[in-house]
């Protein structure tokens, strides 16, 4: 199973670096050159870590963690960074990052702690995804209720992790279509609606969570 890992650096050098060691020990790592393209990554993408910079253009690494978490409260964040103040580590660890590296970094070192990070946060065995008494589980494709089993398509399971994985985020129905339909499929936009319907059925019972339509825009999922 692909560990995805996201590098937020806008040392481009320093980013292709870091990725390519992450690559190369195994991992699937993406370069973002600032927050704002991290955002949108992270909105079409399911990562299971994250490595920052703090000293960025616009958003600085304190801002961009502090989103991540209010969005996540579990990814764990690690900042990489020249800043060897014990301030800058306090607020950190303040906005919520799980471990610090001050630059420069030896890539060595940063794998031990990816893979501490990763363990800490049970990525490395299992993606489960627990609301209530739903329990998502992406390697056996499974979604219980109650320890019953909810039969779900592929699609649908997919869909509703996307959903529940960034509750209260609205997304539209081209992003699900972009990411869950192939694009050379010639489906409309309603599918997406079909899809919806259909979870909201098989999930009636589930006091939980809720999709909420958006009107104008598209889904989020709310949780109870």
């Amino acid at each position: 199973m692909m560990v995805h890992i996201l590098v937020v650096e806008d040392d481009t050098k320093l980013n292709q670096i870091v990725c390519a060691y992450l690559n190369d020990s195994g991992y699937a790592a993406k370069g973002a050159p600032d927050a704002r393209t991290a955002y949108d990554l992270m909105y079409n993408s399911l990562y299971d870590l994250i490595i920052s910079d703090i000293m960025m253009p616009e958003i600085d690494g304190f801002a961009f963690a502090e989103t991540v978490r209010g969005l996540n409260p579990t990814i764990p964040i690690l900042f990489m960074t020249a800043r060897d103040d014990f301030a800058s580590k306090q607020r950190g660890f303040r906005v919520g990052i799980d471990d610090y590296m001050v630059k420069p970094v030896n890539l060595d070192e940063l794998m031990l702690r990816v893979g501490a990070l990763l363990r800490r946060a049970n990525i490395a065995n299992e993606k489960r995804l627990a609301i209530g008494s739903l329990v998502m589980d992406a390697d056996a494709m499974s979604v219980t209720v109650l320890d019953a089993e909810v039969p779900t398509t592929v699609r649908e399971f997919n869909i509703l992790y996307k959903l529940l994985s960034y509750p209260k985020k609205t997304f539209s129905r081209q992003q699900l279509m972009d990411e869950f339909w192939d694009s050379n499929n010639d489906t409309t936009l309603r599918a997406v609606d079909v899809y919806i319907t259909k979870l909201r059925d098989k999930f009636s019972d589930c006091t939980d969570f809720k999709i909420v339509t958006v009107h104008g825009l598209g889904y989020k999922a709310v949780i109870e």
